[in-house]
């Protein structure tokens, strides 16, 4: 039975330059870094860097990873991440505070202050089209 994420691997295209802006994000620890790749923990994720000639920055669709911030810690948290120089890929339209910004290879990253509970909860009050509750 699954029951929860593992990890998560994002192909990088530059390691010096994706390990410097995952170092920089609040939160996230560098555990190791190698020749083509590195391992970061922020909470009880576990991030690996891995180089691949392959990733393309040309594809975007919504595919994005979102990580979790206190709400009393959101507007530090994005002001940091704003100094930083982080490029804002989308605006935030949905229940809780959301920053949208990509890495430097072009992954979708979002830090954002609700839970399921707290967007299910804010659906119910405004339910998306055609929405169906199970619980």
């Amino acid at each position: 039975m699954l029951h929860g994420l593992n990890h998560l691997t994002l192909a990088v295209t530059d390691l010096a330059v994706s390990f410097a802006f995952y170092s920089q994000l609040p939160g996230f620890r560098p555990r190791a870094r190698w020749r083509g790749g590195a391992y970061f923990s922020c909470g009880e994720l576990w991030l690996c860097l891995s180089v691949d000639p392959l990733r393309r920055k040309d594809t975007p669709d919504y595919t994005h990873y979102a990580f979790s911030v206190a709400p009393q810690a959101f507007a530090l948290t994005a002001r940091q991440l704003r100094a930083a120089g982080v490029t804002e890929w989308k605006e935030n339209r949905s229940e809780g505070d959301s920053l949208y910004f990509l890495d430097p290879d072009g992954h979708r990253l979002e830090i954002h202050s609700g839970d399921l509970d707290s967007r299910l909860a804010a659906c119910r009050a405004r339910p998306y089209q055609d929405m169906v509750f199970f619980d």
